[in-house]
């Protein structure tokens, strides 16, 4: 895949109107020029591994960042970290768990499976604007990943 093809963020969510906040968010940062959107995470699976629908993409083509809800259906959001920070392929993509759960154990387990920040989404549009147009500018254009050859 080229560059200029290359998906740079990868949102997971299915909450519609979570999606839509998310993605108007990123829009009114200048971040939404290469964003893939999976609705659960069997479909995030799928695409961060190259299968089913996306047998053409390479695993070498990995996003900059996941965005990812926990609450998720076929395959919750820990279980989609678990994969991605489990295999030497994928574990240095950033992962940015962005969910409504305040639950401690989910915070506590997604830290232990490798999450590299949990954020709980804030309830009104501007603050969850502005949380998703920080995450943005940080991770997609501050933050320094390693090169990883695959």
């Amino acid at each position: 895949m080229s560059e200029l093809n290359a998906v740079e963020l990868l949102l997971v969510e299915d909450n519609p109107q979570d999606l839509e906040l998310a993605l108007r968010a990123l829009r009114k940062a200048n971040l939404s020029n290469r964003i893939h959107v999976a609705r659960d995470g069997a479909e995030a699976l799928e695409f961060v591994f190259c299968e089913g629908a996306y047998g053409g993409r390479t695993i070498a083509d990995a996003p900059k960042v996941i965005l990812l809800d926990l609450k998720l259906p076929k395959v919750d959001g820990l279980e989609v970290l678990k994969r991605i920070k489990g295999d030497p392929r994928t574990k240095l993509i950033p992962i940015v768990v962005l969910t409504s759960s305040k639950e401690q154990s989910d915070v506590v387990e997604s830290y232990q499976l490798g999450v590299n920040s949990y954020i709980v989404k804030p309830v009104n549009f501007e603050r969850f604007a502005e949380a998703v147009h920080d995450l943005g500018l940080y991770w997609l254009l501050h933050n320094q990943p390693p090169k990883i050859t695959r």
